[in-house]
């Protein structure tokens, strides 16, 4: 079941929607796709899919937490997942759900040390960049507090600045935000905001900035992004419904995507970012043998 954003996000519900077909290719199961169009679709979305006995019932997104509590309480039989949700922390604990989390911080590290070497090299005396949320939870900060920690490491005298445009599909907010960004001097705009977030991206485009896309490997949208930071939700989907095929589901616990395993990381970097590869590596490694840990909360803008 998709978040509100809808698969045509580009991002996020498109990529579990991607582990899906690819369950349904490579494993041989029967998949369906319930989108949300609000946040009242969800539990009757969730209810609907659970009482047509599908084997695994999916939530994508931290949003529907509550209603996943209620719909996997009420229906105990039913193997769920839920993405960028702790399953332990679900109000009636219960033990047919698992949760499917990443570590975006280290991803939005890998996106910002690029950004701060970047804008030290464009010179000046006040480096800043910026990003755009969606809404303000978890799985948003974590991207943006990794970002903004990157950027500081890569060059401490870079400015960040952070806003949030409360909505995952609109994209006129966002580009509204990274406009603003960018008259404040932004040379780089990181979106963590789905759909809505597009619209940063264009924002950057227009203005001649560079952009970073999130979630998927936003490339393809053009030159003007420097990387992706990536959390690989398909893989997530991919692997869990092997778990359910395997018998080997276990409810009550979570799966961690992080940088070490490949869950995690950054999409292709462009012309305007190469030169930075080797840092960057370097910089993965540290994050895969945990010499550095990124913080997952967002400082105010500085």
């Amino acid at each position: 079941m998709t978040d509100i954003g809808g698969l045509n996000d580009r991002s996020f519900n498109q990529l579990a929607n991607a582990g899906l077909t690819k369950a349904e290719k490579e494993l041989g199961v029967e998949g369906r796709v319930l989108p949300s169009k609000a946040n009242s679709d969800y539990v009757p979305n969730l209810s609907s899919l659970a009482q047509q006995k599908y084997d695994l019932v999916i939530g994508v997104g931290f949003l529907m937490a509550d209603a996943m509590n209620t719909v996997a309480t009420k229906f105990p039989d039913t193997k769920f997942a839920i993405i960028d949700v702790d399953a332990t922390t679900l109000k009636d604990k219960p033990q047919n759900v698992t949760g499917l989390l990443f570590k975006e911080q280290e991803a939005g590290y890998l996106a910002g040390y690029m950004a701060g070497l970047y804008m030290k090299d464009q010179g000046g005396s006040s480096p800043t960049i910026g990003s755009v949320g969606g809404q303000k939870i978890p799985p948003v900060d974590h991207y943006i507090a990794g970002y903004q920690a990157g950027a500081k490491a890569a060059n401490p005298d870079i400015k960040t600045v952070n806003a949030y445009s409360q909505d995952f599909v609109d994209q006129a907010k966002c580009k509204e935000i990274a406009l603003s960004q960018i008259a404040r001097g932004a040379g780089v705009v990181f979106q963590v905001a789905g759909q809505c977030g597009l619209g940063a991206l264009d924002a950057a485009k227009e203005k001649g900035k560079q952009g970073i896309g999130v979630d998927a490997d936003q490339a393809y949208l053009g030159t003007h992004i420097l990387t992706s930071a990536i959390k690989k939700v398909d893989v997530a989907v991919l692997d869990t419904v092997k778990q359910v095929q395997d018998d080997k589901f276990t409810g009550g616990t979570n799966t961690v995507f992080e940088v070490a395993n490949g869950g995690a990381g950054i999409g292709k970097i462009s012309a305007a970012g190469a030169k930075y590869q080797s840092q960057i590596d370097g910089v993965t490694a540290k994050l895969k043998d945990n010499s550095i840990t990124p913080p997952d909360t967002v400082k105010a803008s500085s």
